[in-house]
């Protein structure tokens, strides 16, 4: 049975006009106080939150709320397999931000924050969405992605996955090199400022080159990806307050370039490329041509970030945390949603131990949920586009 709100959708959708649920923000405050004792007795908070629900459909979260609530979020989230550092995300407050260039400067230092030295966990949250009212919103799917394009004689270059959206953003002006690894500009859209379209600084994007440690060739194909996976279009909920702009970073799982970004036939679709340059037989599935320039190319991509020193983890490993992470909730007595189809790993499944097992389908807050609305404009950003008006 699949729950509902167990992959993307809450189980009641997200009423823009609905203030909030009293009883959605007790249950939070209750468990955030009894997890935090530092922060004293929850009866008293509980009697001023009431009555700011009361007079203004909506309630102020504390800094320590809102950093509890996030790492709350992070806990709950059914598709991440990394939850065992929970507690260690970095939670920037950034509510007070309202213009589009702020809001831009301020993704511009999370992701210098997250992409320092070592990745770190990072979630940078804006203002919250007020009942009825409009709010900061970023357009793409990512802070970091790359164009797709069509060349004039039907070839794909770049990342299919964002071609529609690439679209979108040069009908607003932006051009792009019409090259392989373009970095996306920013789309903010502000109740004040509109739409706008920002170019990410250099020094804000860090990218690794993809090279193999035994296949020299491997550079020859120009292959790169960017260390920092910021998801910018998933709204946070804590205690029924919605944060619709609150991007956040964890660090990579190979896999998740490797077998997924590179490899998919709708993506970079580079495993027969691989293939050939490794001189397998492709002529028939039986010989494992797929599976066997699946595995070089995920050394590759472990190979070159260990290589340039950006964190990252190979699946075997994170599998085996993600199951000190179900252990450490079964002793704190919580329960641990899971989605398996995003917790098993897209290569060698069956010989990492989260494979073997089931897990519970629970829709839990705080949480991320991805609107349809946020998933149609980082998927294609047409509705708004100047010429789809």
């Amino acid at each position: 049975m699949i729950v509902p709100g167990y992959r993307d959708q809450p189980a009641e959708p997200w009423d823009r006009d609905a203030p909030v649920d009293p009883a959605e923000a007790e249950d939070f405050l209750r468990r955030c106080y009894t997890e935090n004792p530092r922060l004293g007795p929850v009866e008293a908070r509980l009697a001023i939150v009431r009555a700011q629900i009361a007079a203004t459909g909506t309630y102020v979260h504390t800094p320590d709320e809102l950093t509890h609530g996030a790492r709350m979020a992070w806990r709950n989230a059914s598709r991440c397999i990394g939850r065992l550092y929970w507690r260690s995300l970095l939670v920037l407050d950034r509510r007070r931000a309202r213009t589009a260039d702020e809001i831009y400067s301020l993704l511009v230092q999370h992701l210098q924050t997250a992409g320092d030295t070592q990745i770190r966990p990072v979630i940078s949250v804006f203002a919250p969405a007020q009942p009825g009212q409009p709010y900061a919103r970023v357009w793409n799917e990512q802070l970091i992605r790359y164009a797709g394009y069509r060349t004039e004689d039907g070839e794909s270059v770049g990342d299919p996955r964002l071609r529609e959206f690439t679209t979108a953003v040069r009908a607003f002006g932006w051009q792009g090199k019409g090259e392989a690894f373009d970095v996306l500009p920013l789309v903010i859209e502000t109740p004040a400022d509109g739409i706008r379209l920002y170019e990410l600084p250099e020094r804000a994007i860090r990218e690794v080159p993809i090279s193999h440690p035994e296949h020299g060739w491997f550079t020859e194909l120009g292959l790169r990806w960017h260390a920092v996976p910021a998801i910018a279009n998933m709204r946070l909920t804590i205690g029924g307050v919605h944060y619709p702009l609150a991007p956040f970073n964890g660090w990579y799982m190979g896999t998740e370039i490797g077998a997924r970004n590179l490899a998919d036939a709708d993506r970079y679709d580079l495993l027969p490329v691989v293939a050939a340059r490794l001189g397998l037989d492709t002529s028939r599935e039986s010989t494992l041509w797929r599976d066997r320039a699946l595995l070089e190319l995920n050394r590759a991509v472990l190979h070159s970030f260990e290589q340039a020193g950006v964190r990252m983890s190979d699946h075997h490993t994170e599998a085996q945390r993600f199951l000190k992470h179900l252990s450490n909730e079964e002793k704190a007595g919580r329960p641990v949603p899971a989605d398996w189809t995003w917790i098993v790993p897209p290569m060698s499944g069956g010989v990492t131990p989260v494979f073997h097992r089931y897990y519970q389908e629970l829709d839990l807050r705080p949480n991320f949920y991805l609107d349809e609305e946020a998933a149609a404009l980082a998927r294609e950003g047409m509705r708004r586009c100047p010429h789809h008006q």
